[in-house]
């Protein structure tokens, strides 16, 4: 998840700042579900998790996904309820997500030149990190597989 990898990098609270920063009840449910004695868990506080808007996707916002977009059982409860919640959005937006099925979902719906790696959030509000981040959250890694997605809709 995004907030973890933001959390433990030492990013989140510059982001949090400075960006405005929309979450879903799954994804702040799944975060007060890490398990502290797994290897490498990440504790993110609820004060934490305060710094982002948590909202509570509707029954009808979450049906009209689901309508949109098919295969969205396949998709993480959480990576597919923000995206759900982004189908409801008007104004102008950006998805951070390193799963690859969320970011093919959202190229599906038009919305891939919306995908920002964390990378690219942190950097766009001049967070510095306390270590690299992992593979997944780099921008070269998501640019390959907004790259791939892109070459697929050509052929």
């Amino acid at each position: 998840m995004i907030i973890i990898e933001a959390v433990d990098t030492g990013c989140w609270n510059a982001i949090t700042g400075q960006r405005q920063v929309v979450t879903v009840d799954e994804c702040a449910a799944e975060l007060r579900r890490g398990d502290p004695s797994a290897s490498g868990y990440v504790s993110v506080s609820e004060e934490d998790i305060s710094r982002a808007s948590v909202v509570t996707l509707t029954p009808a916002a979450a049906a009209a996904f689901r309508l949109r977009y098919p295969d969205a059982h396949r998709l993480d409860a959480g990576e597919r309820d923000l995206l759900a919640l982004a189908g409801t959005v008007t104004a102008e937006f950006e998805l951070c997500s390193s799963d690859r099925a969320a970011i093919a979902a959202a190229c599906e719906l038009g919305w891939l030149d919306r995908i920002v790696s964390l990378e690219v959030l942190a950097s766009s509000v001049g967070a510095r990190t306390r270590r690299r981040f992992k593979r997944q959250h780099t921008e070269s890694h998501v640019a390959a597989w907004r790259t791939t997605l892109r070459m697929k809709d050509l052929t």
